[in-house]
């Protein structure tokens, strides 16, 4: 395994952070990985102080897109450890993103110790407070300067960690969109490139002028089936079973709904369907009263209630107050991360090892 450099922060700002309130994505902690991709090698592993880049303006992301990114958190138990929840699943899904953008694989091994290592070293910014995390932001970029439509030769793998509070803090509501689409079967719907959020921005925000939080997207040939929210998977409850879009290949495949999908099937037994799920399907369930729950699931966002789905000039409303399984799904995924409850899936990745020079 290559040796990582670790160069300490002469002064830590985390003193001048309250974490009773944190703005989402804004705060980064005192230090950054760094590894350099060059003449077909990994190098320069390091951890150092977060600092700008340097870009020349011919830099190929720039220009043509070569960006990927992962989302993880680092939690803290009750007696003050910090932990990961399957770490090696985000590098596993990382790397199947960097394939999809012909961009190079990176090291799992690595990904996982740059990340322990980066988060040991800045425990401390870890917030103490229940629904609150550190977040973790991996990366890749293409270094390559030319302009000109090519892969790029050369790359930037980073990781940036940042205190965050909930991602959403009340029900969202949602709005299905028969102008915009999000991905399609063959494209890069389920790779975590940059592209595909910028995309999704513009009818993100004609959604948020009509007071809705977010998209719910619908497949491009049809407008006919669901497929994800836009920063989250999408469940449905509908009588006795659970309901989710199959990752088709136009649907990112998230770690929070494979966890979710196992968690029910072992704990409680409900039966939970990966399928093809078509918004009329969605309409009918709602009128007959069998539709009881809708909730979201992303790493940033963990669980997001849903309260209203608008489509085709319906309004469909829930009464999260009700919801049942999403505030038991929400309680095993918190107790797992602070330590209260036992991880007999082996999923948590305990930091037990500080970081010296």
């Amino acid at each position: 395994m290559p040796e990582i450099k670790i160069t300490h922060s002469n002064e830590s700002r985390i003193s001048e952070v309250d974490f009773n309130s944190i703005p989402f994505g804004r705060i980064c902690t005192d230090h950054m990985a760094s590894v350099d991709f060059i003449n077909g090698a990994w190098t320069n592993f390091e951890i150092k102080p977060v600092e700008p880049l340097s870009l020349h303006p011919t830099n190929m992301t720039l220009h043509y897109g070569q960006s990927i990114f992962e989302g993880m958190k680092a939690s803290v138990t009750v007696d003050g450890t910090p932990m990961l929840m399957r770490p090696e699943l985000h590098a596993q899904r990382f790397n199947a993103s960097a394939v999809r953008m012909c961009m190079p694989e990176f090291p799992e091994d690595m990904y996982v110790e740059m990340i322990y290592k980066l988060v040991s070293l800045d425990r401390a910014w870890i917030p103490p407070i229940s629904g609150s995390s550190l977040y973790i932001r991996p990366f890749m970029i293409a270094t390559d300067e030319n302009v000109g439509v090519r892969a790029s030769h050369s790359y930037k793998f980073m990781i940036l960690t940042l205190p965050v509070g909930p991602y959403y803090g009340r029900p969202i509501a949602l709005t299905t969109s028969t102008d915009h689409v999000r991905a399609v079967d063959g494209g890069v719907g389920e790779a975590k490139c940059a592209g595909n959020y910028a995309a999704a921005l513009y009818p993100a925000k004609l959604a948020n002028e009509r007071g809705y939080d977010q998209v719910l997207w619908l497949d491009a040939h049809e407008f006919k089936y669901v497929q994800e929210v836009g920063t989250m998977n999408i469940f449905f409850v509908i009588g006795n079973k659970v309901i989710t879009p199959a990752t088709s290949g136009s649907i990112l495949k998230g770690i929070t709904r494979m966890n979710i999908i196992e968690i029910l099937k072992v704990e409680k037994g409900i039966e939970v369907e990966e399928r093809e799920i078509t918004i009329d399907e969605i309409v009918a369930a709602h009128a007959d009263g069998s539709l009881v729950e809708v909730f979201g699931s992303g790493t940033a966002a963990l669980i997001a209630n849903v309260k209203r789905i608008a489509h085709a000039g319906q309004v469909m409303e829930l009464d999260p107050d009700k919801f049942d399984i999403s505030l038991f799904i929400k309680d095993k995924i918190n107790g797992l991360r602070d330590g209260t409850i036992k991880d007999t899936y082996g999923w948590m990745m305990p930091i037990t090892e500080d970081v010296m020079v």
